[in-house]
């Protein structure tokens, strides 16, 4: 999806939550790929699986890009992982597999290694990081295809990309950055609700410390605007990709496709995207094995 008439750096996507099920989610999917959006992004939880999510989005679209953001690796590890991609038989070169530490504290960084190591060696879709603090980032700079930033301000996100791209250097990779979304009023007090449990989470807390933020900043529309379009321009303006985490008054297939129709009226009529090159990988080798 792009923003008509603006001069704008990323593209717009679409995230939701995986408990919705494959079925509610290839109809989304269906949705956000006509409406021009540039990919589907869907979480991984205990109750949502965002591989068997991304196999029926797969089914009921042509171009649409997949993504899971994030699947933690302390509760399904980087071996496992691979396999379900393997066995889902995922067109990979529309496929990004987003992955984190999850809860781990101690390990987190070789955990998080261990599953770019694995992933880029068996197969074909791209690897990106979820990532708050700095040595995540780096290790996402510079060992995979992109990271993904979370519960950031767009100037935040406009100078932690930058960074990236230091550190990354002449290796491409993407700067994808998560923001949560409402577009409709009666969605404002789960929007409150998600953003007070993520506040109180300590990690969250601290790093909304760290860079002296309100949680209030990083979501949309942003404060002070009546709709999501300034916001979406702020962001774009940073980063290679933006991706819209609907929340909905309720968690119903209905609501999620008034949320793809409202958020692309309020960017304009949808336009051919110039969409970033695929990434482009040897064959995967023989996996390696487990440790």
């Amino acid at each position: 999806m792009s923003t008509d008439g603006d001069a704008r750096h990323g593209v717009v996507s679409v995230g939701v939550a995986g408990a919705l099920g494959p079925e509610a989610i290839a109809r989304i999917a269906a949705a956000v790929e006509q409406a021009g959006f540039h990919a589907l992004w869907v979480n991984d939880t205990p109750h949502g699986d965002s591989i068997a999510a991304l196999t029926a989005a797969a089914a009921a679209t042509e171009r649409l890009t997949l993504a899971t953001g994030v699947i933690p690796l302390d509760r399904r590890p980087p071996g496992e992982v691979a396999e379900a991609i393997r066995a889902a038989g995922l067109p990979e070169s529309r496929v990004s597999i987003g992955i984190g530490s999850g809860g781990t504290s101690k390990g987190a960084l070789a955990l998080v290694r261990e599953g770019i190591e694995t992933l880029r060696g068996t197969t074909r879709a791209g690897v990106l990081v979820g990532a708050l603090g700095p040595k995540m980032r780096e290790l996402a700079a510079r060992e995979a295809d992109g990271v993904l930033l979370n519960w950031v301000s767009p100037a935040v996100a406009a100078e932690q990309a930058g960074q990236h791209r230091d550190s990354a250097g002449a290796r491409p990779g993407r700067v994808v950055v998560y923001a949560r979304t409402v577009v409709d009023d009666a969605a404002r007090g789960r929007l409150r609700s998600e953003v007070a449990g993520y506040a109180s989470a300590p990690k969250y807390a601290a790093n909304f410390a760290r860079l002296g933020l309100d949680p209030f900043e990083t979501v949309l529309p942003q404060p002070g605007d009546d709709d999501i379009r300034p916001g979406i321009v702020a962001y774009t303006s940073g980063v290679d990709e933006l991706v819209l985490r609907a929340i909905t008054p309720d968690d119903d297939v209905q609501g999620y496709l008034d949320f793809v129709r409202r958020a692309a009226d309020a960017l304009g009529r949808p336009t051919p995207l110039e969409r970033p090159a695929p990434f482009e990988r040897p064959a995967p080798r023989d996996p390696p094995e487990q440790r």
